[in-house]
């Protein structure tokens, strides 16, 4: 039936099985007396009460034959809407329901049904948008729209009665202190990265006998573990604090910001080198040549003709950068370098998962608004000098 777009679809049908598994076999929610203690896994149909579990139902139902069935991507992304919709505010409801009144010791975390069911919403949410090849300032309009119904949701006190919100209430000063921190020393690496490796990139696209070596220094320093990094860069900044009087007096220590954030700038010199490269290399010949002919000197070609051509293909480079630097910025916080980090590490050595959440959710969040604002501006960069 083609005028309505029903067609069997395969994706979707995974979607579908994803949806209607997490609905009924796994948890929806986890039951804790305390904060530590394990937890009791209840099921969608023992976590809600019964107008609110059709309702979820429904929706969960509805949107699996429409992922299944139907092919037209405007329906889909609705039926994703409606889905993410019914579910984020259940699982609040879910959290008073299921403890006992009174008690202010209980703590109750969404589960892997709930976080499974997001999966599958937001896996069909993503196909609907890439079928519909929304252009960029559409995809930053939609970022916006979802961000603001994470905010509505959360300030709405929906969320209130879970664990993670809890944890959030307990660390509203640290936690806002710490993501600044991270999202500082994610920009500020990137930014020192981008001042650095541009001038190399452009070395390295001059000079042929210098490319091979730099980037093969750079490879090496991407192979390293993050860890081994952090502990290997500690050492040389720890005894230039002890014995230079000025390092240590602008913030320089073994420990703390100062080895994250130049272990960060480590691992972001080879992307933007490498695109640097590459983007200066694929400027057509005989572009390079008319700018030429007009009386262009070397300076003005490589400014005015070959880095405009080249910027999407640098900032690529600087996009994959950004992406990494706040993921690795998480690790910092091992060796005493703080961000979203901090969180995640004192959640696990308390055995607390939702602490775990607090820092590694946000990150996870942060890293994908980065990635589909660069996106869009890659795109834009695109087609201003196309």
């Amino acid at each position: 039936m083609p005028r309505l777009g029903i067609a069997f679809d395969r994706l979707g049908s995974l979607v579908a099985a994803l949806a209607l598994f997490a609905a009924f076999v796994l948890p929806f929610v986890t039951y804790r007396a305390n904060r530590i203690v394990s937890g009791e896994p209840r099921l969608l149909l023992h976590a809600l009460p019964t107008t609110m579990i059709v309702i979820v139902l429904a929706a969960v139902i509805g949107a699996a034959w429409v992922a299944v069935l139907i092919r037209r991507p405007s329906v889909r992304l609705i039926a994703a809407a409606v889905g993410l919709v019914v579910v984020a505010p259940a699982v609040g409801l879910s959290a008073g329901f299921v403890t006992p009144a009174g008690n202010s010791f209980a703590r109750v975390s969404p589960a892997s049904g709930f976080w499974l069911l997001v999966l599958a919403f937001g896996l069909l949410a993503a196909d609907s948008l890439t079928r519909l090849r929304f252009g960029p300032w559409a995809r930053l309009a939609a970022l916006a729209v979802a961000a603001g119904a994470i905010a509505l949701l959360l300030l709405s006190g929906a969320w209130h009665d879970l664990s993670l919100l809890k944890e959030y209430a307990t660390r509203t000063d640290s936690f806002w202190r710490e993501a600044r921190h991270h999202v500082l020393l994610s920009l500020g690496s990137v930014l020192a990265a981008v001042i650095i490796g541009l001038p190399l990139g452009i070395l390295c696209h001059r000079v042929r006998v210098v490319r091979v070596p730099m980037l093969q220094v750079l490879n090496i320093l991407q192979t390293i573990p993050s860890i081994a990094l952090f502990g290997m860069l500690m050492v040389p900044l720890g005894y230039l604090a002890a014995n230079v009087p000025l390092a240590a007096a602008i913030g320089i220590r073994g420990i703390g910001t100062a080895p994250a954030f130049l272990a960060l700038v480590l691992y972001a010199l080879l992307p933007i080198v490498a695109n640097t490269v590459v983007g200066l290399d694929q400027v057509p010949a005989s572009v390079v040549d008319a700018a030429r002919g007009m009386g262009m000197s070397r300076r003005q070609r490589l400014f005015q003709v070959k880095f405009p051509l080249a910027l999407p293909v640098i900032l690529t480079g600087i996009r994959i950068v950004l992406v990494q630097n706040l993921g690795l910025a998480t690790v910092a916080a091992l060796i005493g370098g703080g961000g979203l980090g901090t969180f995640v590490f004192q959640g696990i050595g308390q055995t607390a998962m939702d602490l775990v959440l607090l820092g590694a959710i946000p990150t996870v969040g942060l890293s994908f608004a980065a990635a589909v604002i660069l996106d869009a501006i890659i795109e834009l960069a695109g087609r201003a000098h196309s």
